[in-house]
């Protein structure tokens, strides 16, 4: 299998250092990947990165994930507009180990095969080092010019807010990444996003002017949407991979709801199928869009890749519950339903306050499905709510025991996609 020209087909490539396809194609070569640990969970923007150090250890290759134990400390000003806060050290440990325990579920760390996954963090090796041998020992190695050339530190001197000395020197931390592990793990690859080449080059260039050695490199597209919203955005915030902070079914959902257009470059990025399954999904898809076959497949293959098989089949069965039927009253979804429903946001609610009646718009801000009243009015004003499958256009709409599905429940449904299950205790 030849990496690069896979990675090319699939629309993963966008700079690449000359040489890289060569040393890939004559050796086991060790490649790594930087995870900035800023949450104790990764998110689908950190998918790309996953998915590229997987295609590194099927082609036969050694991956590495560098869990940024220290460059976490600093903050990395590319692709930035202000300076971010710093986090402090409990913090960044309790996230290392969040990162850790998820990048273990997509990468073979058997110690039997020649090329098993390993993790390193930079903070093991930064934690020896004063500032006095930094500057000394890799600082001399590139000038300011070099450093001010890069993009990513021009932008942000010409912007309102310049750039601090802290976010300054993160190249040349970065750059000092790559060079220990030249040194001390005989790797000779770096990877990451479009971002992140200005950092990744300084690495290339430390090795070269520091031990006289040869480093290689390449970086994939950010990944964007036909719309010119941000990708892996939702009004609730980031699409998580930690299941407790967006749930199998919602993540199932997110894919689901791709567009036309972007499914067709996301089925090719974010799934192993092999090209020609991928013609013939494309031609189905264009046959019959309304089928969407292609946002069924590439929502079966995440799914399954993240939370695994059983998760998925769940999710499939709460979209067929809330989607398939929508004309079927709410009143034929058994209690099992209801409570079998994965992903969709469940709350309590006092019995009390139903049986004497409460208005629509007090109802949906108390159970927080709306964050205010008035929110909840325009809304429902809109024509944006629907109580157990019926829409609600009047605000002074009264919730009482009569609207208790089994006695117990009432099923909101908040636009089209976001449904809630409040149970009344």
């Amino acid at each position: 299998m030849n990496l690069i020209s896979e990675l090319k087909w699939r629309g993963l490539i966008q700079d690449i250092m000359p040489g890289t396809e060569d040393q890939l194609n004559r050796e086991l070569t060790h490649g790594y990947i930087g995870f900035d640990p800023t949450a104790d969970s990764l998110h689908i923007g950190s998918l790309v990165p996953i998915i590229l150090l997987v295609h590194l250890q099927k082609a036969g290759h050694k991956p590495i994930a560098l869990v940024g134990g220290a460059t976490g400390m600093v903050g990395d000003p590319s692709g930035k507009s202000e300076e971010r806060n710093l986090l402090d050290e409990e913090t960044l440990r309790h996230n290392q180990e969040g990162v850790k325990k998820q990048l273990m579920q997509y990468l073979d760390f058997s110690p039997s095969i020649p090329n098993a996954a390993e993790m390193v963090n930079n903070y093991d090796w930064f934690k020896e080092i004063s500032f006095l041998h930094f500057i000394r020992d890799v600082g001399k190695h590139i000038t300011v010019n070099y450093m001010m050339s890069k993009d990513s530190v021009k932008k942000r001197l010409e912007g309102d807010s310049g750039m601090s000395f802290t976010e300054f020197t993160y190249q040349l931390v970065q750059g000092y990444d790559f060079y220990w592990l030249y040194k001390n793990k005989n790797c000779k690859l770096q990877m990451g996003g479009s971002d992140q080449w200005g950092n990744i080059v300084t690495g290339t260039e430390l090795i070269r002017r520091k031990d006289g050695g040869e480093a290689f490199a390449f970086t994939c597209p950010l990944i964007t949407k036909a719309d010119g919203g941000k990708f892996g955005k939702t009004e609730k915030g980031n699409v998580w991979l930690d299941p407790a902070k967006t749930s199998p079914y919602q993540f199932y959902q997110f894919w689901l709801n791709a567009s036309d257009e972007d499914v067709k470059k996301w089925i090719k990025i974010f799934t192993f199928l092999p090209e020609e399954e991928i013609n013939k999904l494309n031609t189905d898809h264009d046959q019959d869009p309304a089928a969407r076959i292609l946002q069924k497949k590439l929502a079966e293959e995440l799914t399954c890749f993240v939370h695994g098989r059983e998760e998925f089949e769940k999710a499939v069965e709460t979209t067929q519950k809330l989607f398939a039927n929508q004309n079927a009253p709410a009143e034929s979804l058994s209690v099992e339903d209801l409570e079998g429903m994965e992903g969709v946001v469940k709350s309590d609610f006092p019995l009390e306050k139903i049986n004497t009646g409460i208005d629509l718009v007090s109802f949906l801000a108390e159970t927080a499905i709306f964050p205010s009243k008035g929110e909840a009015r325009k809304t429902v004003q809109g024509g944006g709510v629907s109580i157990n499958r019926k829409k609600m256009d009047n605000p002074l709409a009264v919730i009482h025991a009569e609207n208790l599905l089994h006695g117990t429940y009432i099923l909101v449904q908040k636009g089209k996609k976001n449904y809630y299950l409040v149970k009344a205790v």
